[in-house]
């Protein structure tokens, strides 16, 4: 995918929201059909890494988009750029866009949510964050791996389908990962199972990655899988997936939960982040104890 151009196409002038501690001062930012623009500048300060950088975002207009097709246009290079939200592998390609779109803007909140409620678990099962070897699903550039590791986990290792993810997080946070894996984790080639496998993993965790088709309900439970029983399972889905008839997603844990694979431990519904118009977008957290394999039905 090349990038599109940006506001000449989409028919609106950028203009910056003012961020202040990664907040927009007056409000949720929505940026529209206004006249002017202006950089931010603004110091990443996500997972305990600082990122310097200038950037310039302007986001649609305010109708609600379904989240899947959210887009916002960012001024890089001297070049207005449109980029959907989903489109990981180009925002991971510009150092310090992925955090200024999701973090300090639409104030995501997932990582630190999850980890809390991981850690609370941990502390009511008597148990130390020391004592896990996580795999981090979907990890991205790093985020909650570094959740992990300031929480004190003794080895974290991240899993992604896209190398883009692994790049930027060897950029962004060299230091979290013990090992990185570029794999396809529905489709795992004899070698890359035994190498997870070999890690003898006693958590998983999957943070803002599940339910729209960057992580399918198979590489969900192809992880799943790899983690030993009584092992720790942290991940996070939104409202509709989790519990939506039609989702993949739904029935799989669901079924799990009923035949006793997941050990329910907490399900906490809150606010992952903002949608483009300001909107409050709801996931659940679940905190669970993995009992069994996890199987998708055909």
């Amino acid at each position: 995918m090349e990038w599109r151009d940006g506001p000449a196409t989409v028919g609106f002038a950028p203009v910056a929201p003012r961020i202040v501690g990664g907040l927009c001062a007056d409000g949720p930012c929505q940026v529209a059909s206004e006249e002017g623009n202006g950089a931010i500048r603004t110091t990443l300060s996500h997972g305990s890494t600082a990122i310097d950088t200038d950037v310039e975002i302007a986001l649609p207009p305010k109708d609600r988009l379904e989240q899947d097709d959210e887009w916002c246009v960012a001024h890089v290079d001297g070049e207005w750029r449109q980029v959907r939200f989903h489109d990981y592998d180009r925002i991971f390609e510009v150092e310090g866009l992925y955090e200024c779109i999701f973090y300090d803007v639409l104030r995501c909140a997932s990582p630190a949510f999850v980890r809390g409620e991981l850690e609370r678990e941990l502390a009511g099962a008597g148990l130390r964050a020391s004592d896990l070897r996580v795999l981090d699903l979907g990890a991205g550039n790093g985020i909650m791996g570094q959740e992990l590791v300031d929480l004190g986990v003794a080895s974290v290792v991240g899993a992604d389908i896209i190398p883009e993810a692994r790049d930027a997080a060897m950029r962004d946070r060299p230091d979290v990962y013990d090992g990185y894996h570029v794999v396809d984790m529905s489709d795992l080639a004899d070698d890359e199972r035994r190498q997870l496998a070999d890690e003898r993993f006693t958590a998983l965790t999957c943070v803002a990655a599940l339910g729209f088709g960057d992580i399918p309900p198979e590489a969900f439970a192809g992880a799943f899988n790899l983690v030993g029983d009584g092992g720790w399972i942290a991940f996070n889905i939104k409202d509709e997936f989790l519990n939506g008839e039609g989702s993949g997603f739904s029935r799989l844990i669901h079924r799990a939960i009923e035949e006793g694979t997941l050990e329910v431990r907490s399900n906490e519904r809150y606010r992952h982040r903002d949608a483009t118009n300001g909107d409050p977008i709801h996931y659940h957290a679940i905190v669970a104890v993995k009992r069994g394999e996890l199987q998708v039905a055909d």
